[in-house]
């Protein structure tokens, strides 16, 4: 999709959004229908009861739109978002990540704070347990701590074990990483990794979640959010798990969605390994180094370059020395896979060649 096919969000339409977004049993299928459907949030809003029960809706979302629960939640909202670095990334909008748009069931708003734009930088997912061994969050901050420091944004879910290894380690390299969030934005959990979430905040990188600010940690809500994990990843890593674990569930979403899987094994005799075995089993790559994950990767960096000077004729710098693109309108021009794009972007943006702005990229003229 071009910029150009984008359409602003009005006020109006922005609070109707949020509305309709705080609805009972409204997921993203059921948000996306309502909009093709009406056309907009706004006239969805407006539409009688029964134009919303003959497309299947239940009656109770039908008779909550119109309730001052839902208004004064839709107004927090808009005040939330008008402090500095709170932001709302909307599915038809250009800064909406590329990669997580490609699933069938992108969340249609994010609620982000911090930078927004490192959402557009190739990811890779980490997780793992969250009752993990001492060796097993040892591997996760050294595996995140390279990868970091290659280029890659680390992603997790901010939880106890393994996810708070990750970010951390990442942050101790200077390098960027994004929180997934099971909960509202203003109800974190678990409140042990507040500080390290407001750590990343002030540092550049970005915590993020799909559902409504005040929504608490209700059991369903964390599974449902490891699709976001994964959706916005080049790859998922899972560290240590055992086979009840829920980093199976964000592995097998990976591998759903197209994404590379990868697990490290441990020890036969440990519980927390057999999650990773069973990965190992099913066709997960086997991660001893980094250059493994590495190695997986490179198969969408092999790029077919001219022979003239190689500074000016990578295919996508041409592109960018043209105009600054998102990722997705870069993939799309260049007939290019998104994975592709990412990690050729990431390489030069390592070279000092390119650099991300806002959500778009631009060539840097030595």
């Amino acid at each position: 999709m071009s910029l150009s096919a984008f359409a602003p969000v009005s006020p109006a339409e922005l609070e109707a959004r949020l509305r309709l977004h705080r609805l009972p049993e409204l997921g993203p299928v059921r948000f996306k229908k309502l909009l093709e459907a009406f056309g907009s949030a706004s006239k969805a809003i407006s539409a009688p009861a029964s134009a919303w029960r003959s497309l299947g809706l239940p009656l109770a979302c039908a008779e909550a739109r119109r309730s001052s629960e839902i208004r004064d939640g839709a107004s927090h909202a808009l005040a939330w978002l008008e402090r500095p670095g709170q932001h709302l990334l909307m599915w038809d909008q250009p800064d909406y990540p590329a990669l997580l748009a490609e699933i069938s069931d992108a969340p249609p708003l994010l609620f982000v704070a911090g930078d927004p734009g490192i959402l557009e930088k190739p990811q890779l997912a980490m997780v793992g347990s969250r009752r993990a061994s001492r060796p097993g969050m040892d591997t996760a901050a050294a595996f995140s701590r390279s990868l970091a420091g290659a280029g890659f944004v680390i992603t997790s879910g901010l939880a106890l074990g393994i996810d708070a290894a990750a970010h951390q380690a990442a942050l101790d390299v200077g390098g960027r990483t994004v929180g997934v969030l099971g909960t509202g934005l203003e109800k974190f959990y678990p409140q042990r990794n507040r500080r390290l979430a407001d750590a990343m905040i002030a540092s550049g990188s970005a915590v993020l979640s799909e559902f409504p600010l005040d929504a608490g940690p209700t059991a369903s809500n964390f599974p449902r959010r490891n699709r976001i994990i994964s959706g916005l990843s080049l790859g998922v890593l899972v560290v240590e798990a055992s086979v009840a674990s829920g980093s199976l569930i964000t592995a097998r979403l990976a591998a759903e969605q197209g994404r590379e899987v990868y697990a490290i094994p441990g020890s036969i005799h440990h519980p927390g390994a057999k999650g990773c075995h069973q990965l190992i089993r099913d066709g997960a790559v086997l991660v001893e180094t980094i250059e493994h994950i590495l190695e997986a990767l490179r198969g969408w960096q092999q790029l077919p370059l001219s022979t003239a000077t190689p500074s000016v004729t990578h295919p996508l710098l041409m592109l960018l020395h043209a105009a600054p693109h998102t990722s997705e309108a870069l993939s799309a021009s260049s007939g290019w896979a998104l994975p592709k794009v990412l990690a050729a972007l990431t390489e030069l943006e390592m070279d000092g060649r390119a650099v991300c702005e806002s959500g778009r990229w631009f060539a840097r003229v030595s």
